[in-house]
This record gives C-alpha cells, structure tokens and sequence, in this order.
C-alpha cells in the first residue's frame, strides 16, 4: 500500500523523509518556518508544502485540492514540554499546539495519524484529553516510546510517538537492532574531513570546557579521541566516549571532538554532515540553506528518519497482510 500524506508541523521533514522510505506518497506539508520549507521543498519537489502558522483556527481549507490523505503526520512544537526551556515559564499555547491536529483529523478522516513528540509531553495535563479526542473521533491509539538508538540510528534519542489507526489496534512498533550492537558515536565522524582542529589549551578556550576535558583524559588517558558535551549533563562529567551512541542532538551545537596530534589535544565542533549522520539521514538529504545554525536547528527539531519509516511500515503492515489474504 502507498498511503496518501499530510505531514504537519514538517521542519525539514525527518517524518516525510521516513515515511516515503516505507513507501509512503507525500502530498502536502506545512511548516511556520521559511528555512525549514525550503529546506522540504528541495528533498520533496513532488509536495504541495505550505508556509504558515497553524492555530486553533486552522483547518484543511488552507492546504487547497489535495485529494485523500491517508495518513498524517505530526511534530507539534515540543520547547515548552522539555527541560530545555530551563527555568522560562513554560508557554500553554505552544504545548497546545498539539490539539491542532484535531480539525485535521475531523475533516480528512485520514486511516492512520502518527503524533510525535518529547516523552515529557505525557505529564502536559492535555496529554489524555488530546488522546481522548482522538479516541471520540474512533481512533484507536497507542502511545508508544521508541528510541532511534534501537533503530539503527548512532544517537541515543527517546521520543513518544501517538499511534493512531480508525480501522485496527497499533501493534507496537518493533526495534531492528534485536542482535545488532548498538551504533556508536564514531560512526558519524568523519575523522579525515576538511575541518580544522585548534589546540584544546588556549586563552580563549572555557574554564569548564577545560574542566571537562580534563575528565575525560583523566579517565581515558592520552591519545584517545572524546566528545566534549555542551548544554546539560547525564552524570557523565561533561563528556562521552565514542564507543556508545551519540547523546541526544538538540538544537544547539553541543558536541566538541577532542582528537590527537602527537600529545597535543585538539578540538573541533561536529559538523552539520556528521550530525546528518547522527540523525539517521541518507546522504543525498539537501541541507545546505539558511547558516549553521539554522542547519543544526532544523536536525535538533528533527525526527529521525528510519523510526519513522519503521512507525510506518508497521501502521501499513497490517493492510499489507489482509491484502495478501484475500
């Protein structure tokens, strides 16, 4: 089956990306942010991919002619569910935005709606409401968490993904790495890339990053390669090994590679193709607009290609099986 898409909330479309793999047609798209759209429209010329800001008020009248949709997708904003908004007051219409969703549903009456996003949406006290509503409007729904760390993917990235299907109950998705090591963070970098490395110890150079490095040479010794970790801490120092997959990417640029010339420690940010890797994108993914920064947004929005490719393959499975039963 080639099920129709909508695919809401798009960023650079990590979603559609992954469900056109699981043979997925992608029809429409929307997002509020130009580099993002433009981003889309280069990796999906085929989509109608519209630029605007979806409110309470939005509905499928602002997408013009697009036929059936079978299936949509949704990354609704996540900033005001996480901790990365520190210690800011957490902002209720960005978190409702995920209750946007609904007039869509109420309208296209697509098969299947798949709604990702963080795990900390599930304490939001509009978590079971909005799951209610989609139960009214007969969905059958499974919230399952799934951590593209499973799925192939070289990054440690735990997201809550709301299975929906009018027609049967979502069986819960499977991992693919059942006897499979886990990919590592070395596996994104490119340790022979064009990108210049400058000497760990300089005047310029953080006290804490200093500190962190530190650590890690403490623990590791010399002359092995380490990632410093920017922006939070998971009890680890500061720092990770390159044996274990990459810690989560967010929307900061956060990883800095410490590497080795002779017994001069040398370090370097990853760069926006190693983070591509780390995000599970093939390599003919175009992301080359806006800057830098812009670049690594888009990827820390993201959703990682091959989960989503194996949320849908399993939603389509079961039309798959009764087809080859007839």
């Amino acid at each position: 089956m080639k099920p129709r898409v909508l695919d809401l909330f798009c960023g650079g479309g990590g979603s559609s990306w992954g469900a056109r793999s699981a043979q997925a047609e992608i029809a429409c798209a929307v997002d509020a942010w130009s580099v993002a759209v433009e981003t889309y429209r280069a990796n999906f010329p085929e989509a109608r991919v519209i630029q605007t800001t979806l409110n309470e008020d939005s509905c499928p009248s602002l997408l013009g002619d697009i036929e059936d949709i079978d299936l949509i997708l949704a990354s609704p904003e996540c900033t005001n569910h996480t901790c990365a908004k520190g210690s800011r007051p957490r902002d209720e219409d960005s978190k409702r935005t995920a209750n946007y969703v609904i007039r869509f549903a109420e309208k296209l009456k697509p098969r299947w709606i798949v709604l990702e996003n963080v795990v900390q949406m599930r304490s939001w006290h509009g978590y079971t409401p909005l799951i209610d509503e989609l139960r009214t409007l007969g969905y059958n729904v499974l919230p399952q968490v799934l951590d593209a760390a499973d799925f192939g993917v070289p990054q440690t990235r735990r997201r809550l993904f709301l299975l929906c299907d009018r027609e049967a109950v979502p069986v819960p998705v499977e991992p693919l790495r059942k006897g499979r090591r886990l990919r590592r963070a070395a596996d994104v970098i490119q340790f022979d890339g064009p990108w210049k490395s400058r000497p760990l110890y300089s005047d310029r150079r953080a006290p804490d990053t200093l500190v962190r490095a530190e650590r890690a040479i403490g623990e590791l010794g010399k002359g092995k390669p380490f990632l410093i970790v920017y922006y939070g801490s998971d009890g680890s120092g500061g720092w990770q090994r390159l044996d274990r997959p990459l810690r989560t990417l967010t929307t900061l640029d956060r990883f800095g590679l410490v590497t080795w010339e002779g017994r001069t420690p040398m370090l370097r940010m990853l760069q926006v193709p190693e983070l591509m890797r780390a995000m599970g994108f093939e390599a003919n993914y175009i992301l080359s607009l806006g800057s830098r920064r812009d670049r690594i947004k888009i990827l820390g929005n993201g959703v990682c290609p091959p989960v989503m490719e194996a949320v849908v393959r399993s939603l389509t499975r079961q039309v798959e099986l009764l087809q080859a039963a007839e």
